[in-house]
């Protein structure tokens, strides 16, 4: 099932995770310092809280999760088809965990088509979802 990753900043990780769980009726998925995913299956979002990665209530990135690098291969595939610039990543450490993805850039944003492929120990700053931008 692919879904829909809306990222946010937010001032207070604790407070934000709170007000989450309670308007999804949902635990969050993974809890890190500064860091927290929730896994939501209806509506089925994925949603990433980051504190202190931007301004407060201010939108991080957007993207899709997708559940296997063949499906972020036909993302690629779609963009390139189309001339939409676009970088791909492929076993990169971001928000902790090991994905292959693709940023495909808009005219205002980019959105990330992504995988999980592993769980890993570190948010890994320098990617470009993890520093608040995809590009």
């Amino acid at each position: 099932m692919s879904r829909v990753q809306l990222a946010l900043n937010v001032t207070d990780i604790e407070s934000s995770i709170a007000f989450y769980t309670k308007l999804f009726g949902v635990e969050p998925a993974k809890v890190r310092p500064g860091y927290a995913n929730f896994a939501i299956a209806d509506p089925p979002l994925k949603l990433v809280l980051f504190e202190g990665a931007g301004d407060p209530g201010s939108l991080n990135h957007i993207g899709v999760e997708v559940e296997s690098t063949d499906e972020v291969m036909a993302a690629v595939a779609r963009a390139r088809a189309e001339e939409l610039p676009n970088t791909v990543q492929e076993s990169t450490t971001c928000c902790y965990a090991v994905q292959d993805k693709v940023w495909i850039d808009g005219p205002d944003n980019s959105w990330e088509f992504y995988t999980v492929l592993a769980d890993a120990p570190a948010i890994s700053a320098d990617a470009p979802c993890c520093a608040g931008s995809g590009e």
